[in-house]
């Protein structure tokens, strides 16, 4: 099976077949539907015998939708059809003979996980109604992407999204029908709403809901932000009985020709800026232009073992690369004062450890260097620059940390060291330089 959820099998000529609804294990009969010299795609005609991991499909737009491709296959498979990809390309790209992979950790619950939905909006796409799907391009719609195309299929609920997102976009999609309010058109440019994206905070109940306008405004907003105050307001409480309450409405200026969501121009409407998210022992500060791993489970799971795996004492010289809002730096952080305290029964800064960041996002640097100062964490030094061109700049003298203007603290050049103990190295999918 492929990263993108298509069935991959072999024809007796050992010409490699690329079939969409398929798994592994599917007996199934295919018409090919285009042959080229050493591939082909193909469709299904008729399933002889179904994948013993085969699973009723969960979602009623997963036929249209481009979003999970996997949803026919059981979750268990799903893990080890993913530990099969990993070591695949540990092999074919990463060029070792056999690595060593430890089991995969999965979700206990590996629904309503997301923190963060992004939806477009359109006039226009695959509208899922009772009975199949229809085109109506005269339609309201608001959801996620077809498979390969710029049509939106309309979405009133996904189940990997959270409750409160789904409330929202609800109340945007009744509020647009309310009012006449258009859908922006990419070919002509012209119409006022372009997504809505919303962020929860399971751990605080906190949401903010972010609406990509091709505008300056909203006409009649105020009744909007009620629609969706009432709409989360009357959300009963998460599994975990947190109370969830609408936060943050911000607008989002995007007047570009551009497949980018958001623009940057964010203006609050309603309540806060940011809202408060809790993982562990740290607070982070969560900014409609920041970046957030948009599974809190896992991560907790993710970082807590990489923790584990670095053993800090609490004195190491620590580089977090690519650190996006510096959350796995702070997570390293706070975990050396631990470790120092417990080793020498109270804190000496001079001598604690010290975590430096650097990432190529400018407002992410703002938000890692405040969320340092939220958890008050002052062994902690975020820095705007490319990795690549930041490190060689740093090796030299001894770091020093000292009260400079807050300009000079972004400067990379008084940030010097002469080792690093760890390194946490998470670059962007392109990979790092």
């Amino acid at each position: 099976m492929t990263a993108e959820g298509q069935g991959l099998g072999k024809s007796n000529e050992g010409l490699a077949v690329f079939v969409k609804d398929t798994l592994p294990g599917d007996q199934v009969v295919v018409e090919l539907t285009k042959v080229k010299k050493n591939y082909a795609f193909g469709r299904v005609i008729e399933v002889l015998q179904p994948s013993p991991d085969r699973i009723e499909g969960y979602c009623q737009y997963k036929d249209s939708c481009g979003g999970c491709v996997f949803s026919d296959y059981s979750y268990d498979a799903q893990l080890k059809l993913k530990e099969k990809q990993i070591k695949d390309k540990l092999i074919r790209i990463g060029n070792l003979d056999n690595p060593k992979l430890l089991p995969i950790k999965g979700m206990d619950d590996p629904f309503r996980y997301r923190n963060k939905a992004s939806m477009a909006i359109s006039t226009g796409g695959i509208i899922t109604r009772k009975g199949g799907i229809v085109e109506n391009l005269g339609d309201l719609s608001i959801g996620f992407y077809q498979t390969k195309s710029h049509d939106v299929v309309d979405c009133y609920d996904c189940l990997i999204q959270s409750e409160p997102a789904m409330a929202a976009v609800d109340a945007v999609r009744r509020f647009m029908e309310e009012d006449n309010i258009t859908a922006y058109d990419p070919k002509w440019e012209k119409g006022l709403m372009r997504h809505v994206v919303v962020k929860t905070s399971f751990s605080t109940g906190q949401v903010m809901v972010i609406l990509v306008i091709n505008g300056k405004g909203i006409p009649n907003h105020e009744k909007l932000v009620d629609m969706i105050d009432d709409a989360i307001y009357n959300l009963e409480p998460n599994k975990d009985g947190t109370v969830f309450e609408l936060a943050s409405v911000v607008l989002n200026v995007n007047k570009n020709k551009t497949s980018e969501i958001l623009g940057d121009e964010c203006i609050t409407i309603a309540g806060k800026p940011t809202i408060l998210e809790e993982v562990g022992d740290l607070k982070f500060e969560i900014s409609p232009l920041s970046f957030y791993q948009v599974n809190p489970v896992q991560m907790k799971v993710l970082y807590d073992k990489a923790i584990e795996y670095a053993a800090l004492s609490g004195t190491e010289t620590v580089l977090d690369l690519y650190c996006g809002v510096g959350t796995i730096g702070l997570f390293a952080a706070k975990e050396m004062e631990k470790a120092y305290a417990l080793s020498h029964g109270s804190l000496d800064y001079e001598k604690l450890g010290k975590v430096i960041g650097i990432e190529s996002v400018k407002g992410a640097v703002v938000d890692a260097n405040r969320n340092a100062v939220i958890n008050k964490i002052v062994g902690a030094r975020y820095v705007f620059g490319k990795a690549e061109e930041e490190l060689p700049k740093m090796l030299g003298s001894e770091m020093e940390l000292s009260d400079e203007t807050e300009n000079n603290k972004e400067d990379p050049n008084n940030i010097k060291i002469d080792h690093a103990d760890v390194v946490i190295l998470d670059p962007p999918r392109a990979g790092c330089d």
